[in-house]
């Protein structure tokens, strides 16, 4: 488990390292993407397959694509073209599909070995968050609703043309 853990936390690393130091936005979120897959792959060895299922359904899947869909919305020009074919280029998702690919391996070791839960640790299932998150944190969670709602709203607000209305 701990191999398991080191070359996630490797992976998760590097990929947000990557992130960081991307200048085109698109790469720098396939690199985020395999940071996320990372972090899911952490939380599966320390014993809570509930949280990395959540962290791949919410993170990885949802937002995620959320972000590519306004990147491309908000990147509209004449050369959409050529953009697009230098954002296909191998060079540009071999980094993000080896380090997947890495994470893939140890998942399907982990597997096959039985080594994804964590040793003398208990399984967090859906009901232990669902009553932590429902009971002593119920203010968190409804206080971070509201700064969600927030930032939806400032973001139409700065993503609308200044030239219509108010």
């Amino acid at each position: 488990m701990n191999l398991l853990f080191t070359l996630s936390a490797i992976v998760a690393v590097i990929s947000t390292t990557m992130v960081i130091t991307r200048t085109v936005t698109v790469h720098a979120l396939l690199y985020l993407i395999v940071s996320l897959l990372a972090v899911a792959t952490i939380f599966y060895t320390l014993g809570a397959p509930f949280a990395a299922a959540l962290e791949i359904i919410i993170y990885a899947g949802a937002i995620m694509i959320l972000f590519v869909f306004v990147i491309m919305m908000l990147n509209i020009d004449a050369d959409d073209a050529a953009r697009e074919n230098a954002w296909l280029a191998p060079s540009s998702w071999a980094g993000p599909a080896l380090l997947a690919a890495v994470l893939g391996a140890e998942l399907l070791y982990a597997g096959v070995m039985g080594r994804g839960e964590a040793t003398g640790v208990a399984m967090v299932g859906p009901q232990q968050v669902g009553l932590a998150l429902f009971g002593p944190y119920l203010l968190a969670v409804e206080l971070s609703s509201i700064l969600l709602l927030a930032g939806l709203i400032s973001a139409f607000h700065l993503g609308r043309e200044s030239g219509r209305g108010t």
